[in-house]
């Protein structure tokens, strides 16, 4: 029995935001529940939000040097490759030591020397693909990966279509059912039940478009009856709660952080939100009418095309980040405005929407140990 349980043994490695930590976590969480007596080692890069978000979550996380390549002219380009070569000799003696069945890479710097190691010792590998367009680190390691689960479809113009499984991308439990939250949302956040309520999302550092667009347009939003539940995230909080202090205005709630997200999404009429993965999949999850306003400040511009995937179904909005400023009333008030609007694009964004990705993507791992 305990040689059966081993086998079930396995490294989950990648991270750098949240896109790629928490499905990687929700994939360990659906593995654990599946296998309760396998091992689950988290390989991540140091310095990365990972190294502490991992733990947290009860796993246990060892972290590599290495580092992305920097678009621009950067001196730190010219360690990346002592980093990379110092990565690849870790990832071997990793893998050495906990000796996995399978490797999971969910993207993000430590994604690429650890399934690169693993491919080269023969270990199953099985890559998660969160956006709708392919980084190249995953198109290479996709020659030689057992399985790809993706999160779009169309996927096979970036990896062999006999590899991909279209599982979604997993997120976490608490938002799978909203049913008789939104009251103890509207209490929990001070919220009145009388007024239509925008949630706004820039992620946890904080979308500078996004807050600035929000403070162009508050006091129009307030008249015109709307509040908002506002997260502005690390870098912004502090002059953001300042700014809405000075205004005076009482239905602008802003917050550092959200914790409570099923509750927030639960509150919510309408969401503004960047479009990273994470983000993309979770709102299909909760079926509210959603404004995208991609960041423009990602590799290959993904973000606009994870957006332009649910436009083209009119399942949401995208409002240019170079337009944002100044015209995102103008796009909230195109949706409060037609009701049937509004439900259509909550009814189409739900079918898009991927509740049992965790679980699909056990078996898809389970799949590539047979």
């Amino acid at each position: 029995m305990k040689e059966a349980q081993q086998t079930y043994s396995i490294i989950i490695s990648g991270g750098g935001t949240g896109g790629h930590i928490y499905p990687a976590i929700a994939i360990a969480n659906a593995w654990k529940e599946a296998h309760p007596e396998a091992k689950i080692l988290f390989v991540g890069a140091d310095g990365k939000m990972e190294m502490s978000k991992v733990p947290e979550a009860g796993y246990e996380i060892k972290g590599l040097p290495v580092a992305g390549l920097q678009r621009s002219l950067s001196l730190s380009n010219l360690s990346f490759p002592l980093k990379l070569l110092k990565s690849l000799g870790m990832a071997k003696d990793i893998l050495q030591a906990f000796a996995p069945k399978a490797v999971v890479g969910v993207g993000g710097y430590a994604s690429g020397p650890v399934l690169y190691a693993a491919q080269k010792r023969g270990i199953p590998t099985l890559i998660q693909e969160q956006n709708s367009y392919a980084g190249l680190t995953n198109k290479i390691l996709a020659k030689k990966a057992k399985s790809i689960c993706v999160a779009y479809l169309g996927m096979d113009k970036f990896f062999p279509k006999e590899k991909i499984q279209y599982t979604g991308n997993p997120v976490r439990k608490d938002i799978l059912d909203l049913s008789g939250k939104k009251e103890k949302a509207w209490a929990h956040f001070d919220l009145d039940a009388d007024r239509k309520t925008i949630l706004v999302l820039g992620g946890s550092l904080g979308a500078r478009t996004i807050n600035r667009a929000v403070l162009a347009d508050m006091k129009a939003f307030e008249d015109e009856g709307y509040q908002l539940l506002w997260q502005s995230g690390k870098f912004y909080y502090e002059d953001m709660a300042e700014k809405v202090k000075l205004s005076a205005l009482k239905h602008i709630h802003v917050r550092e952080f959200i914790k409570e997200m099923d509750l927030a999404y639960a509150a919510a009429d309408l969401i503004v939100s960047r479009a990273g993965a994470l983000s993309v999949s979770e709102l299909s999850l909760v079926g509210k009418p959603v404004i995208f306003i991609p960041s423009p400040n990602v590799a290959e511009d993904h973000q606009s095309k994870n957006a332009m995937a649910y436009v083209q179904k009119e399942a949401a909005i995208l409002l240019k980040d170079s337009e944002a400023i100044g015209k995102l009333k103008a796009s909230v008030d195109t949706i409060f405005s037609d009701p049937s609007k509004s439900e259509k694009m909550g009814k189409n964004i739900k079918k898009l929407a991927k509740p049992e990705a965790a679980n699909e993507i056990v078996k898809a791992i389970e799949g590539i140990l047979l």
